[in-house]
């Protein structure tokens, strides 16, 4: 139960475990990307179109999937909700301000913004919220998840596409619009929210069809990222880089903490949104920089920076939120 969890002494050690158990997984298939990619056994024109397939179809499947599953009326919390997504809305603008601080050229501020707010749900956020908090703080993340997944998708298609090189598009308002209707990690996440609402069911065929579509979206995001890699980057853009990690894993979890306290939500229920704010970097920030014409070198430097320090954060975050 997540009260044990923040009063027994020995359960640091194991969670810390489970941050190592999450986080060398996801480096081996990157480091195997990179590997197969340095062996040519990825060829430069292979990128792009498994790119589009990760972003168009695989994607989309794994969250639809996984947000139609869980059920919307288990433990929903308004307040929690609303305070999480004030606390993404808040990081998104400091996240802007702080780029135009730092004068980042207009092609690749919108991948810096989006790095600094736009976090792992699917797959780090929901992976430790399970390990720490059970079953029932899984579910309850899940469905948060959800309505974040919509929110910093859109805010991503906002800052990527009103900071394109592009001038032209940049400029065309129903331009924006109609790429953020049509995004499709956005439609999905939308589309598994209500299904989540009805409390239907998804047909077995359909639900076997989805789980093994998305099995896909991991691996082959991370394969990709790997054979993208650019060491050289981490250290040309060493500021950047941890200004952004630093607003993606202290600022935004911290404005999380400071607003749950603040409306006086005891531990055990804003611990799986707070986990969720502190997720790192998504992978999924590599891949629209990509199909948005964003700056897809730093968002794999980001991401990779991000999700190393966030087993550190992580533990912090926690151990605060038992104080």
């Amino acid at each position: 139960m997540p009260r044990k969890t923040r009063k027994t002494p020995g359960v640091d050690k194991r969670f810390i475990m489970n941050i190592i158990n999450t986080i060398i997984p996801i480096f081996s298939i990157i480091t195997l990307g990179w590997i197969v990619r340095f062996k040519g056994f990825i060829q430069p024109e292979f990128l792009g179109p498994a790119n589009r397939l990760v972003y168009y179809l695989a994607i989309p499947a794994m969250i639809f999937h996984a947000i139609s599953k869980a059920s919307f009326k288990a433990n929903f919390d308004i307040t929690v909700l609303f305070i999480t997504l004030l606390s993404v809305l808040a990081a998104f603008a400091a996240a802007w301000c702080v780029g135009l601080f730092l004068r980042i050229r207009q092609g690749a501020l919108g991948t810096f913004i989006q790095a600094s707010f736009h976090g792992n749900l699917g797959y780090i956020g929901l992976a430790v919220a399970y390990y720490s908090l059970g079953n029932e703080g899984f579910v309850r993340a899940s469905i948060i998840a959800g309505f974040i997944m919509i929110l910093q998708n859109l805010l991503a298609v906002v800052a990527l596409q009103l900071n394109s090189d592009d001038i032209s598009a940049s400029k065309n308002k129903r331009t924006v619009v109609l790429r953020i209707l049509g995004n499709p990690v956005i439609l999905s996440a939308f589309a598994g929210i209500l299904f989540s609402f009805t409390g239907l069911r998804l047909p077995l065929i359909m639900d076997r069809s989805l789980s093994i579509l998305s099995g896909l979206a991991l691996p082959m995001a991370l394969l990709l990222i790997g054979a993208s890699l650019s060491f050289k980057l981490i250290q040309s853009k060493i500021f950047q880089l941890f200004s952004s990690s630093f607003l993606k894993l202290i600022l935004l979890p911290g404005l999380g903490i400071i607003f749950y306290r603040l409306f006086h939500i005891d531990p055990e229920g804003y611990l799986p949104g707070l986990i969720l704010l502190a997720s790192p970097t998504a992978t999924l920030t590599y891949v629209m920089a990509k199909e948005m014409n964003g700056d897809e070198d730093f968002a794999v430097a980001a991401l990779s920076v991000c999700t190393m320090l966030s087993a550190v954060t992580f533990s912090i975050w926690l151990h605060i939120a038992s104080g």
